[in-house]
């Protein structure tokens, strides 16, 4: 294992227990004191509070758990919808290949922030709506990707026998094009996680993604804003635990040295 894969790991570690301990050491993210306005740090709250008096330690491990949560749930929503069409567009040809590369040309013509942006506007701050745009706006790249390489290995020598053996599709999946393509989809979905975090959290900056009193990093560090010259921990905290998960995804998304296609995801 290389040092890039252990370093990446042992970040993510990192970031995974700060955000599943958070509740247990800090349970109520939305419980506000007025009279800790901007409380220091102390070694009960190691980050003080925020301008409502609320724990940021609470809120930060909260907002984490949002970030991995909702950006794993649509990279694993995108990898599935992209390689089933992917598969099926090279399996079947034909009009089938041509309506599917069509749509994904569609798809690919709109900057992947600005479809999470006019999906967000249906239902600003909705769970649902981010979730869907983020979703659509990454699974074009895994069809392209999972479409090339599933022309070749269909048309493979072991394909070919092994449907001459009566093999079904079930077992041409399972053992001939499964094996050959994990490690690039493995690899694209920890991109994807980057990119989704971060396109969350320039929602939340922005303020069209996830609304307060949620805790969200990028809602935090607008929060913060005002108050930066008295508690720049407020605005630092945030920034310092999303750059620790894009860090962490980055190593582990170099670490085979694959040749991602152009990306128009959600990080365009």
């Amino acid at each position: 294992m290389s040092l890039s894969v252990k370093t990446g790991l042992g970040l993510l570690l990192l970031v995974v227990l700060f955000a599943l301990l958070g509740p247990v050491l800090w349970p109520d993210p939305a419980a506000q004191d007025l009279a800790q306005f901007l409380a220091d740090p102390s070694w009960q709250e190691p980050l003080g509070r925020d301008q409502m008096g609320r724990s940021l330690m609470a809120r930060l491990a909260a907002a984490t758990r949002l970030s991995l949560l909702l950006g794993l749930l649509c990279v694993i929503t995108a990898a599935l919808l992209g390689s089933l069409l992917g598969w099926l567009s090279a399996w079947r040809g034909g009009w089938v290949d041509g309506l599917l590369r069509s749509l994904a040309d569609g798809v690919l013509a709109l900057p992947g922030l600005l479809l999470v942006l006019l999906f967000s506007a249906m239902a600003q701050g909705g769970f649902a709506i981010l979730y869907l745009g983020l979703a659509m706006a990454q699974w074009v790249e895994y069809y392209r990707v999972v479409r090339a390489r599933s022309r070749g290995l269909l048309a493979s020598p072991q394909v070919e026998a092994s449907r001459l053996l009566g093999f079904g599709h079930a077992h041409v999946v399972r053992h001939h094009l499964w094996p050959e393509l994990a490690p690039q989809l493995l690899t694209m979905m920890a991109f994807g996680l980057a990119g989704a975090i971060l396109t969350l959290s320039t929602l939340g900056f922005v303020g069209v993604g996830i609304q307060p009193p949620t805790p969200e990093l990028g809602l935090m560090m607008t929060e913060a804003l005002p108050h930066y010259q008295e508690a720049p921990r407020l605005l630092l905290a945030p920034i310092l635990v999303m750059g620790l998960m894009l860090l962490a995804l980055v190593l582990l998304h170099q670490t085979r040295g694959l040749d991602m296609p152009s990306s128009q995801g959600a990080t365009s």
